[in-house]
């Protein structure tokens, strides 16, 4: 929803505008591959590709004088609409989560140490784009494969891992070390994958099987093994170390996985631009508009130097809209990229908190 000027956030930024002006040229990347007359919705509002590239170059003009928060705001009451996400429940409240790139131990063929395949896109995938067929699915597609001319469900995460069904068909990429982190990697989307000879590859998502996701975490609340209060992945990982038995039942609870495509750079968002750490988000991109320019607001933790989350700090944030996810769902959720390394893993483990997602476009001709 469009707001006024008095229901405006300060629009006060956390962190070096360097960085905001990185994110802001990989979203102009982008917007120039794209048709200029694409349409893009703000709420109500329609602008298309090339006014929103006119508004990100407006923006990065102004935060180039670094101008103090006050001054900016002034500046964007002036020139810029703001639209509010209506949030979960219409009252503008959105959970924020976040991610990171994870770095793994691997190898290019199996072995004992290396047992666990992540595997690429595999041939028999298919994917209908129900929009082809009629127009009132646009953003709807169906996954699965072919068996006797009938279209049936890609294999789930049971079927892959715990029985084998891609086993030996040529579609691994690599093999990793560890259960748990191929897990996490499926759920963060991208990671650095360190190979015995000391060489880096990155492996990025390329797609998925179409299932469901359903969040472990939420299994084990819901059956008493982890209180709410204590969830994070931190919390999850200790936790399979002590129950190892129970981890392929865990897993196996959430069927959607995902397959992934090496990559010279990374890690890369759904529109296939590098995402910049603190400044990309991850929404639900058939409803909010891809690569535009918002601002959020929520809590970060404050960690001491041996990983322990000292406390959370309130704070703003231009970011850029670049990303999406199996569980970004819906107007009340967004998640942020952290980057890679410790700081990153511990802050994106345990992020779980409210706050508010705005957006900003120039005030211009629409038609422009």
């Amino acid at each position: 929803m469009k707001i006024r000027s008095h229901q405006f956030p300060d629009f006060s930024d956390d962190i070096p505008y360097g960085s905001l002006e990185t994110a802001i040229d990989q979203s102009l990347d982008y917007l120039k591959r794209i048709n200029a007359s694409t349409p893009f919705r703000f709420g109500p509002d329609t602008f298309t590709a090339s006014h929103l590239a006119k508004s990100m170059k407006a923006f990065q003009e102004l935060i180039k004088q670094t101008p103090p928060a006050d001054e900016l705001k002034k500046a964007i009451e002036t020139s810029f609409w703001v639209y509010r996400s209506v949030g979960s429940n219409g009252s503008g409240e959105v959970l924020f989560t976040g991610y990171y790139e994870p770095a793994l131990k691997g190898s290019l063929r199996p072995s004992p140490d290396y047992p666990h395949p992540v595997y690429r896109k595999p041939d028999d995938w298919v994917c209908v784009r129900l929009g082809l067929f009629n127009p009132e699915y646009t953003d709807e597609r169906i996954i699965g494969r072919c068996v006797s001319q009938t279209l049936i469900p890609y294999f789930s995460r049971k079927e892959i891992d715990s029985q084998g069904s891609l086993r030996r068909k040529g579609y691994e990429l690599l093999w990793v070390s560890d259960r748990f982190d191929l897990f996490s990697l499926h759920i963060q989307g991208s990671g650095r994958v360190l190979l015995e000879d000391n060489s880096v590859v990155r492996v990025n998502y390329d797609c998925s099987n179409g299932r469901p996701y359903r969040s472990i975490g939420k299994l084990l609340i819901n059956e008493k093994k982890i209180p709410m209060e204590e969830m994070s992945m931190q919390r999850i990982r200790s936790y399979m170390k002590n129950y190892p038995e129970e981890i392929e039942s865990i897993f196996n609870h959430n069927e959607s996985y995902v397959f992934f495509r090496l990559v010279d750079q990374g890690p890369l968002g759904a529109i296939e631009v590098l995402l910049t750490p603190g400044r990309s988000v991850a929404t639900d991109l058939r409803l909010f508009p891809k690569a535009s320019l918002a601002f959020i607001q929520t809590e970060k933790p404050l960690v001491d130097e041996d990983g322990t989350i000292r406390s959370w700090e309130t704070f703003g944030r231009f970011v850029l809209n670049q990303d999406t996810g199996g569980a970004i769902r819906g107007p009340g959720r967004v998640d942020l990229f952290f980057g890679n390394g410790p700081y990153a893993e511990t802050a994106a483990g345990h992020m779980k908190h409210q706050g508010r997602l705005y957006f900003l476009v120039l005030k211009q001709d629409k038609e422009s």
